[in-house]
């Protein structure tokens, strides 16, 4: 549970905003959304391959 301390005269707003800068780090809503969908471990596996390769390609052009 998220608890984002007031201060003494702090705008709601403000308060608010941290509030969902602080569920956004969490990553709450992309595990749940994640966790709706089925995916099958072929296609994660693929994804896991073809993302590695992206940063080993970015890794590579960052040393020329």
């Amino acid at each position: 549970m998220l608890i984002i301390p007031i201060k003494e005269g702090e705008n709601i707003d403000r308060a608010l905003k941290r509030f969902k800068r602080k569920f956004d780090k969490t990553g709450t809503m992309r595990q749940l959304r994640k966790r709706q969908t089925f995916s099958k471990p072929s296609i994660s596996r693929r994804a896991e391959i073809q993302k590695a390769a992206y940063i080993q390609n970015l890794r590579d052009q960052e040393d020329v």
